[in-house]
């Protein structure tokens, strides 16, 4: 989804810093000039300082921040491993909180900026085994709201994106994360519903990366972007489920989850 982000804002003619925890995932941009490549490990304060300090030598400036990275933790609550949640929030909440912290002294200065922050459609409608990175999302879409009230003043626009079902490698990713949790005690009966989690969001129908990313750089760059842009598969039965009493809802999921 990242790569399809940075392929749009490209297109658009903007002037591109793609980071990755490794360059060989970036290869194919490697020889166009319309890309900066770094690596960047959001874990990391001192590597995102480097890279923020980078992009300033090159460009002098930030104009848009796109918080993309993230990793899924599938499996029930009661049993993940705490460091398997702690990893999973570290990246998507705090990975993100580093860079915001990193860039709004410098768009604050010049009183202009767009910070991007990717949340989900889970959150409209927590579901089972899917707990954490859930609410690694509700912790982003809660911080994005305050950081929009906040940076206000600076004129930052702080924009939530809450993608639906997009084709990407997050459901191998999760998988592979998956692999390496330890083997369930109370909900081993529900192991093949565990691991059919992590796949959720790959399933036929998924929206192409390409499309989500044409739609949301659209409305990412207009001169005054939306608090909140959802685009892709589910996005709206998702937000139709958010308003649905709590025990229609866990009907719903229960029967479309194996809750």
């Amino acid at each position: 989804m990242g790569h399809a982000l940075a392929q749009e804002f490209a297109a658009k003619n903007c002037r591109v810093v793609a980071t990755s925890r490794s360059l060989t995932s970036m290869a194919d941009l490697e020889h166009d000039e319309r890309f900066f490549l770094q690596e960047l490990d959001v874990l990391s304060e001192q590597n995102v300082q480097n890279v923020v300090s980078n992009v300033f030598e090159k460009f002098g400036k930030i104009d848009v921040l796109v918080n993309n990275a993230g990793v899924h933790c599938v499996g029930p609550l009661a049993e993940i491993p705490l460091s398997a949640i702690e990893h999973t929030f570290n990246t998507n909440v705090y990975g993100s909180m580093r860079l915001v912290q990193a860039v709004v002294p410098h768009m604050a200065s010049r009183k202009r900026g767009k910070i991007v922050n990717v949340g989900s459609v889970t959150v409209m409608a927590p579901g089972p085994w899917g707990g954490v990175y859930t609410a690694t999302k509700a912790a982003i879409h809660s911080l994005t709201d305050t950081l929009r009230l906040e940076l206000r003043h600076f004129g930052i626009d702080v924009i939530n994106v809450v993608p639906g079902a997009i084709k990407s490698n997050l459901g191998n990713a999760a998988i592979a994360s998956y692999n390496r949790m330890p083997e369930w005690k109370l909900y081993r009966p529900f192991e093949a519903a565990i691991r059919e989690r992590a796949h959720l969001s790959q399933g036929i129908g998924a929206t192409p990366s390409d499309v989500f990313a044409k739609n949301t750089v659209a409305a990412v760059l207009k001169s005054n972007p939306p608090a909140w842009f959802s685009s892709g598969r589910y996005s709206t039965v998702m937000s139709i489920m958010y308003h649905l009493p709590l025990f229609v809802k866990d009907f719903i999921i229960k029967k479309a989850m194996k809750g």
